[in-house]
């Protein structure tokens, strides 16, 4: 009898293996320009966030910000911050509680959880994005042991059922009870919050809730909510080496020369393995010296703007190499636009170049260099967090600081040129004043010497200098270190940006955290510069910068 044999294939069908679709994780600066996009299209009746509010909300606490993105297309946001039970449970608006939208009034010690924004692209809205970015709230509060999640729910349909209510507390009474339908209010009903009561005048500007908003309220069942925090804010380390260099004006022959000075102080800097390097304001006037003869000052603007590709590629060249990141000081050039502004150029150890443009010309800087102020003001990210440049009479200005830490800074850098010691002082005592109101370290670097045959260089004093807020954790007079006035030198020092955390938090007095937002808040509009007659008197003579 014949056997048939046969075989059998081991090999299987493998069935593909595609990526996960939908991704819930912690928001991040990268996202800032999507999440703005997403803004616009949700926030019809209403004016969206700016990408400045965004940077400030994640910067400030990004532990409670997080995106939904779907098939790599973003399409949910939520912000949350911690903050105490003594102004979270009280009556209060969305300005005062969010320090103006930017999430300003993050406490670490806050026993709570506010959400401030949750937004959701109304094309998703069936795939119950809201509700998970409801769940990673709660974690968060579960994970931290926090007694909850606050926030000021909308009211949708409260304008159309006006004349059906009593006000917004019986029209909260009738949603509850089945007998009208507000789907945001039912979405966070059904997600186990509960209402403590209405928040008038919350957000003026909804007026489809009449500027109201539902007090809504989540405990967290695995703590006692009759417990005192007993939290402090963890004295860590997160130490960033600071140097800032006090330059000599000197002649020069040509451009190597002068890069070559440069590269000198970055080097040493390097050595010392500092994280920042800040170079004065106008420092690159000393390439004026390599011409023949005095320049009037705008062929010293047209020769200047020659310079300009190459002072960028140098530095940048030199913060790759050196791993440190460098503060340009500020650099006069023309624009594309054909204006002519005063130029911080901030090049990253990373390779990235951002500038920051003086927003405040000087009288004579306006009248003689016929510099225009900038539009904005914004932090810039490193891998030391968020900093801010403050080009000399901007220092003098506390709009625009405040507006840095808003957005997140620690550190705020102010490259200055000035001619006498009054100059000098009112940019230092400005420079005091921000570090101490806005809970931060500033960073002060100018020029001392002259410079022969060189407008605006013909006289400098300067006393560079790195300051702290004053109180506990920090030197005893606001001064981390200094440099000998009118020498040449590095002065460098390490700063414990966790200090800051403390104070804001703990210290003596809270200037961030005490603000009041209910009687106050700053206003900003970007406009392009535009034509005019310089600003201030006009001066009687050229002379220096005159103290920005």
């Amino acid at each position: 009898m014949a056997v048939r044999s046969t075989t059998y294939s081991t090999k299987r069908t493998r069935i593909p293996v595609t990526k996960a679709r939908l991704d819930i994780r912690q928001a991040e600066i990268a996202d800032i320009r999507r999440i703005a996009a997403l803004a616009k299209r949700v926030y019809d009746d209403f004016a969206p966030y700016t990408q400045s509010e965004l940077r400030g909300q994640i910067n400030n606490y990004r532990d409670g910000c997080f995106v939904a993105v779907l098939d790599d297309k973003l399409v949910g946001y939520c912000a949350t911050m911690r903050i105490g039970g003594d102004k979270a449970l009280r009556p209060h608006g969305w300005d005062e509680i969010t320090g103006n939208g930017y999430g300003s009034r993050h406490d670490p010690l806050g026993d709570w959880l506010y959400g401030y924004e949750m937004i959701v692209d109304p094309k998703v809205r069936g795939t119950r994005i809201g509700r998970r970015l409801y769940e990673e709230r709660r974690k968060l509060a579960e994970r931290l042991e926090l007694k909850g999640i606050v926030f000021g729910g909308r009211m949708p349909n409260l304008k159309k059922s006006w004349r059906r209510v009593e006000g917004p507390a019986d029209y909260l009474e009738q949603v509850i009870a089945g007998k009208l339908h507000d789907p945001v209010l039912r979405f966070q009903l059904a997600n186990g919050f509960e209402p403590i009561g209405i928040l008038e005048k919350y957000l003026p500007e909804d007026v489809r809730s009449r500027g109201n908003a539902v007090h809504m309220v989540w405990r967290n069942p695995f703590v006692d909510q009759e417990a005192s925090s007993q939290a402090r804010v963890p004295r860590d380390v997160e130490s960033v080496r600071v140097a800032t260099c006090q330059l000599q004006a000197r002649a020069v022959k040509d451009f190597d020369e002068f890069i070559g000075q440069i590269r000198y102080f970055v080097d040493v800097a390097a050595d010392y393995e500092a994280d920042f390097i800040l170079f004065p304001e106008l420092f690159t006037l000393m390439l004026l010296s390599a011409e023949e003869e005095e320049l009037s000052p705008i062929e010293s603007i047209e020769c200047l703007s020659e310079y300009t590709p190459r002072i960028r590629e140098a530095l940048s060249e030199m913060a790759l190499k050196f791993n440190i990141n460098i503060i340009g000081g500020s650099h006069p050039t023309r624009m594309e636009d054909g204006d002519i502004h005063n130029v911080a150029m901030v090049c990253l150890r990373d390779g990235s170049i951002h500038e920051q443009e003086k927003i405040h010309p000087t009288p004579n800087e306006a009248y003689w260099w016929n510099i225009r102020g900038g539009d904005s003001v914004d932090v810039i990210q490193t891998d030391c967090g968020p900093v801010g440049v403050l080009i000399c009479y901007d220092s003098e200005f506390p709009e625009l600081a405040r507006r840095l830490v808003d957005e997140g800074a620690r550190i705020i850098f102010v490259p200055f040129c000035t001619d006498s010691r009054q100059g000098y002082m009112r940019v230092r005592y400005c420079s005091a004043a921000r570090a101490i109101e806005n809970q931060c370290y500033v960073v002060m670097s100018g020029n001392v010497g002259n410079l022969p045959n060189v407008a605006n260089m013909d006289i400098q004093y300067a006393q560079s200098c790195i300051l702290t807020p004053c109180d506990f954790p920090f030197a005893r007079d606001g001064i981390a270190a200094e440099a000998t006035e009118n020498v040449e030198t590095l002065t460098i020092s390490e700063v414990n940006l966790s200090d800051l955390a403390w104070a804001r938090a703990e210290g003596t007095v809270r200037n961030l955290a005490d603000r009041r937002f209910d009687l106050y808040r700053i206003e900003w509009e970007h406009e392009s510069s535009g034509g005019g007659e310089p600003a201030g008197p006009v001066p009687t003579r050229q002379h220096g910068p005159g103290g920005g």
